[in-house]
């Protein structure tokens, strides 16, 4: 579990996040959606300790990041996997040596143990005859299972997302969506995912976080979304063609 307490931060005297609080609980998907510009990428940099909050804190299992020394957050980066929004695999490596490559880095594993967990993951998203090729010898889709055989190799604890579908077509998308799920409930992990795709919030959406300009205008599940009476809210879902067809066909 992450708890949010009242994170404010701002640049160049602009307040970007206005006081947010929220938890983002365990062994579901918890969603951040909103408009470009809407503090979503800057929320989540916060999370992950990439941006320091200028006030409030983020608590990891009880554990406050502001208190926390270099070695206690070095060991935090160990439990936290990451899917970047362009895959961010190394082009001269092999897909088997991109999912090796935090391993090196932080695992203990002996190296024969590396590879069979790297096989592992890989096998694990589908990707058992892709070992010794190269990211551009493989699709989007495919590259996209990589990075996440990488985001879990060294089995998180937390799982972050930033637009995973980013330039999939829908049926890959829906196949990626799937898969995060899945991976969620095995590991028991507590994923958070930055989104714009009403598809992957109406099938994902254990638990929905909406910011907008900065603050906290919603929070409820994917179930709750076809009954909110929030009107910030409906502007941004509706403008979806997919969520008018699904709230067509549900009603």
């Amino acid at each position: 579990m992450i708890q949010l307490e009242d994170i404010h931060k701002s640049f160049d005297g602009k307040e970007v996040l206005k006081g947010i609080s929220t938890v983002f609980e365990t062994g579901k998907t918890n969603l951040i959606i909103g408009q470009s510009g809407s503090g979503k990428t800057v929320l989540l940099k916060c999370v992950i300790g990439l941006l320091e909050p200028d006030s409030g804190d983020i608590v990891y299992d009880n554990r406050r990041l502001a208190a926390m020394g270099k070695k206690e957050r070095t060991f935090l980066r160990s439990e936290l996997g990451m899917l970047f929004q362009g895959s961010a695999l190394f082009d001269s490596m092999t897909i088997q040596d991109n999912v090796l490559f935090p391993l090196h880095m932080f695992s203990e594993l002996s190296a024969s143990d590396q590879i069979k967990r790297a096989k592992y993951c890989l096998d694990r998203v589908g990707l058992k005859d892709a070992y010794s090729l190269f990211p551009s010898e493989i699709s989007g889709g495919m590259q996209k299972r990589a990075a996440i055989a990488r985001a879990i190799s060294l089995n998180p604890k937390y799982l972050f997302c930033d637009e995973p579908n980013s330039g999939l077509d829908p049926l890959t998308s829906i196949k990626i969506d799937e898969l995060i799920m899945d991976i969620t409930q095995e590991y028991e992990m507590t994923t958070v995912i930055n989104t714009h795709d009403m598809n992957s919030v109406v099938t994902m959406g254990e638990n929905i976080v909406f910011i907008h300009q900065g603050e906290k205008e919603w929070e409820g599940t994917k179930e709750d979304l076809f009954h909110a009476k929030n009107e910030k809210l409906n502007e941004f879902v509706f403008a979806s063609k997919f969520f008018q067809k699904s709230t067509e066909n549900a009603l």
